[in-house]
Formats: C-alpha cells, sequence, structure tokens
C-alpha cells in the first residue's frame, strides 16, 4: 500500500499542508517515521494502509495491533520527549483542543522536529485531518478515497432514517457522573444514527447529578466503557435510577469506549451501532 501511496510522487517530493494551529507544516519528502501523541492517528494510518510509518506508541495505544511491539513513550499529554527525540521521526502528530497539549509540542519543535497538530471534534474535523495526514504521507489520494467512502455511508445511514427521533443519554464516567454534552463527536454520532442528545449544554463533557438524570428520563441510555469508564454498575444495580423509562423498557447498553468517544476511522462503526440500536427502540415503541 505505502508503494502504491507514493507512485506518482517524485524522488524527494515536498508535501506541505496547514495544521489546525493555522501552521504551514512542510517536509521535504513524505513522512517515512512518525509518531502520533495520539493514538487515533495510528487508526488513521492503518486505516490508509500505512502502519509501517509508525515508529512508537504511547502507553495506552493498542490498535492496530503492529504497534503493541513499538516502544512506548509516555502518554497524550505528557510524553518522554527525550525518547522521541532519540527515535528521529520526521513527523509527529498531537491532537488539539488542550492547553497542555502545546507543551510537548513546542519542546519538540524548538528541538528541529516537525509537529502537526489536527483537531478531531466532528466528522468534518475528522475527513479534514485523514485527507491532510494522506498528504504528509504520500496517500493524499488514498486519502480522500476513503473519505468519499465514509461520507457515502454516513449518507446511506442518514437517507434511511425514519420515525421518531429517541432522546438519548450518553455515560461517560459513573459514579461522579460524566455526559456526553452538544459539543462532542458523540453527540453528532446519535444525530446521524437517528437519535437526539438529551443533554443540550454546549460542551464537550457535563457533570450531572443524578436527579438531573431522571429530569430528562432518556429513552435510551448508553454506558461507555474504557478507561474512563472501567467497570460500568448496571443501571438495573442503581436504586436511584429505578423509575427511568430506558431501564424499564431495556434500552441501556454497554458500548465501547474507543468506537464511540475516540474520534477516528471507527466512528463510523459507532454510527453503525448505534442506527441499529436506534432502530430497536423505534421498532419496539411501536402501539
Amino acid at each position: 500500500m505505502l508503494e502504491l501511496c507514493l507512485l506518482g510522487l517524485p524522488a524527494g517530493a515536498e508535501v506541505a499542508v496547514t495544521d489546525d494551529q493555522g501552521r504551514m507544516v512542510r517536509l521535504h519528502q513524505p513522512a517515512g517515521r512518525i509518531i502520533a501523541l495520539y493514538g487515533a492517528f495510528n487508526e488513521i494510518l492503518a486505516d490508509l494502509g500505512q502502519a509501517e510509518l509508525i515508529v512508537a506508541r504511547t502507553a495506552a495505544d493498542e490498535l492496530p495491533a503492529s504497534i503493541l511491539c513499538k516502544p512506548s513513550i509516555g502518554t497524550h499529554l505528557r510524553p518522554n520527549a527525550e525518547l522521541i527525540l532519540a527515535l528521529r521521526p520526521d513527523l509527529v502528530l498531537q491532537l488539539g483542543g488542550r492547553s497542555e497539549a502545546m507543551e510537548p509540542v513546542r519542546f519538540l519543535e524548538e528541538r528541529g522536529l516537525t509537529v502537526a497538530v489536527f483537531d478531531m471534534e466532528n466528522f468534518p474535523q475528522l475527513f479534514s485531518t485523514m485527507e491532510r495526514i494522506g498528504t504528509l504521507t504520500g496517500c493524499e489520494h488514498a486519502a480522500k478515497e476513503q473519505v468519499a467512502t465514509m461520507r457515502a455511508e454516513l449518507e446511506r445511514i442518514r437517507s434511511s432514517r425514519t420515525g421518531t427521533r429517541p432522546r438519548i443519554f450518553f455515560e461517560v464516567r459513573y459514579p461522579n457522573l460524566l455526559a456526553a454534552g452538544q459539543e462532542s463527536i458523540v453527540s453528532e454520532i446519535m444525530s446521524l444514527a437517528g437519535g437526539i442528545n438529551c443533554v443540550q449544554i454546549p460542551n464537550k463533557l457535563v457533570r450531572l447529578g443524578e436527579e438531573e438524570v431522571l429530569r430528562l428520563d432518556p429513552d435510551i441510555y448508553l454506558m461507555q466503557h474504557g478507561p474512563m469508564n472501567p467497570i460500568p454498575v448496571p443501571l438495573p444495580e442503581r436504586p436511584f435510577f429505578r423509575t427511568l423509562s430506558s431501564l424499564r423498557e431495556g434500552q441501556f447498553f454497554v458500548v465501547d469506549q474507543g468506537v464511540f468517544s475516540r474520534p477516528g476511522p471507527r466512528s463510523l462503526e459507532a454510527v453503525r451501532q448505534l442506527s441499529r440500536i436506534v432502530h430497536g427502540w423505534q421498532n419496539r415503541s411501536r402501539p
């Protein structure tokens, strides 16, 4: 796949994009050694058939499986900068959106490394990031084709929506309850799948009390399972939630945090999964 991506590019061809900090990211030739400080970038590279470009991973990253043998360079916000420098990447990828994420970026750039910072809070940003990574790796055409395929699938799901749109609650963490707000990609996944995020607060993550969940009384209750919610307490075992419609109707589901909350190629799978849940709710709720 890498050879196909580079086909048509002259030897030493320069590639350049503007990242989401508004900076020009320029390489004398397509990247051949990449370190991603956020795991979804590894998934994008693998989706484009370029996992072989990855030379390290952060401690929590497990996908694609081929990176498990790569050295760990710390965490997304606290990477081991000295180890990164020793691995001599020609491109480092970082996720924007948090001021702490820029600290390692500045450190690495001051020492001569090229760093691109991309935002991925929604599907348009995800698609733009995929295309720009494609450009930086000499795989621009393949990236555009992959984005077009994903757009077509989302449109197919959107156009198949019928019936009442259920109100959905997405639990990020419990206890100390955190929910997905309007600015999260989860909210967009809900909309594309035919539902509505019942949490209307315009933040990515929203702290709520249990009383507010009872007031919202969602039709569908989703609990993510992953690092932020490692052992989701089953909804029937929460006495305070016994009056929820979603509990009475059996419309509560555990979903994979990596699929639903991490923007990346698997976000399409999240829409597929939730679309099936929504269709099940619609069929169940018909008189």
